[in-house]
């Protein structure tokens, strides 16, 4: 039996794995799926000091209190920005980690550095919510720019999503442990449509990993495409 974590991105929630996790756990596996502070059932948490550190925070404790070990931590868009600060912080609790269409940066980097336009078009839509600087939501333009077309996905999705604050996307990774996390082996997993709006000097990244697969499917594969999405998480399960 395998354990996966899964993170989700930008003004998501646990609620995003909905058509895949059942899938995993059909198999057998142990399935977790936290919802980061300030967005989906946990938004009225949301301060102003929500930031990457209090998201990488919030997974660091799921793997303590729940005393997971060779877990396969899966991270969805902004969740590459937190599984790879996770898995520097907690490298003995990680056996792999997979960007599934996801951030990899590395040290010093912001989602900001690693997305520009999608994150400028983001900040289009900037507003205050309780003294907070949010972006996103279910009728942002950056949202609809990447996001499934399919008219009952998109329903479904605005139904549930929620603002996510700027100051995570913007705010720099710190990573201090590169020996460790270059030891534990990686896959990506990229969608076709959104290959193309990563800047061309970090693309490569995206391209180099112990496995990179592809789907030609939108931003939100793990809704549009949870039966292969799952098919290949499952193979990863007997590495």
């Amino acid at each position: 039996m395998a354990t996966y974590v899964l993170v989700h991105g930008g003004g998501g929630g646990g609620w995003v794995w909905g058509r895949l996790a059942p899938r995993l756990r059909a198999a057998g596996h142990e399935v977790y799926t936290p919802t980061l502070t300030g967005v989906g059932e946990r938004s009225h948490l949301l301060r102003a000091d929500t930031d990457l550190e209090t998201h990488l925070a919030d997974i660091l404790g799921v793997l303590f209190y729940e005393d997971l070990r060779d877990v396969i931590l899966v991270g969805h868009s902004y969740g590459g920005m937190v599984i790879t600060g996770v898995a520097d912080r907690a490298p003995d609790r990680i056996g792999q980690l997979v960007y599934l269409d996801a951030a990899t940066p590395q040290d010093g980097e912001s989602l900001v550095d690693l997305s520009p336009v999608l994150m400028a078009l983001a900040r289009q839509d900037a507003r205050m919510i309780d003294g907070v600087e949010v972006v996103l939501g279910p009728d942002a333009a950056a949202t609809r720019q990447v996001g499934s077309q399919d008219d009952a996905i998109r329903a479904w999705k605005a139904r549930r999503q929620t603002p996510h604050p700027w100051i995570s996307f913007a705010q720099p990774l710190r990573l201090t442990n590169a020996a460790a996390l270059a030891r534990i082996p990686r896959t990506n997993i990229n969608c076709t449509s959104t290959l193309a709006m990563r800047p061309k000097d970090k693309v490569q990244r995206a391209l180099t990993a112990d496995r990179v697969w592809e789907i030609d499917t939108t931003h939100d594969l793990m809704i549009t495409e949870p039966q292969r999405v799952a098919e290949m998480l499952l193979s990863l399960a007997d590495l």
